[in-house]
This record gives C-alpha cells, sequence and structure tokens, in this order.
C-alpha cells in the first residue's frame, strides 16, 4: 500500500508538471518602476525566473506569444556589475542575448524579455509591457494533501522554491497576510529523497536549525512548510496548516 501511495504521488507529479506556471502578462506598456510597483500592488512582484525551461512556459500568460517585456531583472545599485532580481536574491541563472547586457549610454539598468525568451538590458524610463509573478497565499488550513488538491483544482500548485528569489517572494506574501505561522509549500520525501511535486530538482536549499537534523531521514514528518522567517521545516503531512498556490493568469488593459 505504502509502494502504491508513492507510485500515484509521482505519477500525479508527472501529469501536471507541464501545465503548471506562475506568470501574468501585463500588456500596458509603462516604465520599469511603474510596473514593479504594479506587480507588487495587484501581484507579488515583477517576474523572475531560475531556468530555461521556465521561459519556455512564459508565452503561455501571452496568448501563445512570448511579448517583449519588462522582468524583474535590474542592475546592482550597491555592485554595477551585478545583476539580481526586483524580489530579491541575485541571479543563479542567465538568458542574454549576444552582447548583452550593454550599457548602451550608460543607463541601461534594467532588463525586457524579447521575442524568443533571451533578456537585453534597457533604460528603465523606456515604456514596455510587462510580466508579474503571482503567489497566492490560501488562508484556509488543511493537511498537505488536501492543500495540493485546493491548488490543482483550481488550476494551480504548491510551489516550488528553486532560489533565494522563490523564498523572499513568498516569505514576503506571508508577511503581507499577517500568518504566523507556517505554511505548506510542494516539498515532499518520496522514497529516499525530497522532492518538488512538479518534478523540478531539489538544488536549492534553506532548512531552518529548530528541528536539528530530522529532515535528513525523517519518519512521520515528510511535507515541507515554509516558516515565517522564510525558513524550510518538515511536518506530518497530516498537520492542518496555510498554504501556497502558485498560478498563471493573462490580464489585457489593467491601466484603462
Amino acid at each position: 500500500m505504502k509502494t502504491s501511495r508513492i507510485i500515484f504521488l509521482v505519477c500525479l507529479c508527472v501529469a501536471v508538471e507541464g501545465d503548471i506556471g506562475k506568470h501574468v502578462f501585463i500588456e500596458n506598456k509603462e516604465t520599469w518602476s511603474s510596473a514593479q510597483a504594479y506587480c507588487r500592488q495587484h501581484y507579488t512582484d515583477l517576474s523572475f525566473f531560475n531556468s530555461q525551461s521556465e521561459i519556455e512556459k512564459l508565452p503561455r500568460a501571452a496568448d501563445g506569444n512570448l511579448v517583449p517585456g519588462w522582468i524583474g531583472l535590474h542592475r546592482d545599485p550597491n555592485n554595477k556589475t551585478a545583476w539580481k532580481w526586483s524580489g530579491g536574491g541575485h541571479i543563479t541563472f542567465q538568458n542574454w542575448a549576444d552582447g548583452q547586457p550593454d550599457n548602451s549610454g550608460g543607463t541601461e539598468n534594467n532588463a525586457v524579455i524579447t521575442w524568443n525568451g533571451q533578456w537585453i538590458d534597457a533604460s528603465g524610463s523606456n515604456f514596455y509591457s510587462f510580466y508579474c509573478v503571482d503567489v497566492t497565499v490560501v488562508e484556509e488550513k488543511m493537511s498537505w494533501e488536501d492543500a495540493l488538491s485546493h491548488c490543482r483544482d483550481k488550476q494551480t500548485d504548491l510551489p516550488s522554491l528553486l532560489s533565494e528569489t522563490d523564498r523572499l517572494l513568498d516569505h514576503n506574501d506571508i508577511k503581507h497576510k499577517n500568518i504566523s505561522e507556517q505554511v505548506w509549500m510542494g516539498l515532499r520525501f518520496l522514497g529516499d529523497r525530497w522532492m518538488w511535486v512538479n518534478g523540478d530538482p531539489l538544488e536549492y536549499e534553506a532548512w531552518s536549525q529548530e528541528g536539528g537534523q530530522d529532515h535528513q531521514c525523517p519518519v512521520r514528518k515528510r511535507c515541507g512548510a515554509l516558516t515565517k522567517e522564510g525558513l524550510w521545516e518538515n511536518w506530518d503531512c497530516q498537520d492542518k496548516l496555510n498554504f501556497i498556490c502558485m498560478t498563471h493568469r493573462k490580464y489585457l488593459n489593467l491601466f484603462t
């Protein structure tokens, strides 16, 4: 029975991996700072990316066509040779076009994603459409599996936190909701390892030290939660916690 359960969950991960996204395309053209403000007011922040596969899913947010637009990448004001994401954290994956960033004119401190998914730097005073990332904190306590089912019933998923930027954005959303307890994320211990439910590899980790090393070989606490401090803890999957859903939607003409 236990083996069947693991097989079922692994199959479920594979079946939905290609259908899960988290980006919103805004067609109206704005400066980078205005786009950032809009995303933070209505969603979570400007979009960011951890891999090429995430970029390949982006056209679905814009009716199948990758429209050039602002993303959350900007030059670090404290280190002009480095770039970081609007939500926090430096880039761990890069997809610059040939010769980019070139800082032509000395004012190109922000990034645009182009029609082929590559990035170019541009002046933040230019006007482009833009992409927001959307994180939803569900203020209803459920077991881990019920939370997973709830998200997927709404065409979303429990999140994979693949980088410091993912963790910081989700942590900020928890703070904005004034949630003081842990929330479920899409991390599950299956077989002999932790894995993200959408199939993403576990390359970045941010385990809390409060629980010692129990997460290395958990007996009962086999589901991952994000703390109010933005760290990870392993919990019993039957415990009931709030949770996060990641979504992808398209909205047009929202400034009119």
